[in-house]
């Protein structure tokens, strides 16, 4: 078995409920995220991260405005829907009996 891979699939089993936490607490740009995640040492590349916001928001829930910027192009700002927020309050009832049945089953006695 190869570790790596085994720590790789745990990680992307994460990444969608990781990505709604930051987002929930406020509209966000992809490098904010990506930041945050490497602050948490869940460190996110680019090619992954566009293709699940782009997948969240067709799924709607996710949304986006255009901010102009100064020094290049329009900055696409990702914010919660509604949909999104049942969504993401289902999937943290999800986390949370996930992680007590693990911390049970790996917690020594």
């Amino acid at each position: 078995m190869n570790i790596d891979n085994t720590q790789s699939q745990m990680r992307k089993g994460v990444l969608e409920f990781c990505i709604l936490s930051i987002i929930k607490q406020g509209e966000a740009y992809p490098s904010d995220i990506i930041e945050k995640m490497k602050e948490a040492k869940l460190d996110i590349l680019e090619g992954t991260l566009y293709p699940l916001l782009t997948r969240l928001k067709n799924a709607e829930l996710l949304t986006y405005r255009w901010v102009e910027s100064n020094s290049g192009p329009p900055r696409k700002y990702f914010s919660m829907t509604d949909k999104g927020e049942l969504f993401y309050k289902e999937l943290e009832a999800t986390w949370n009996e996930l992680a007590n049945a693990v911390h049970q089953l790996t917690s020594i006695n």
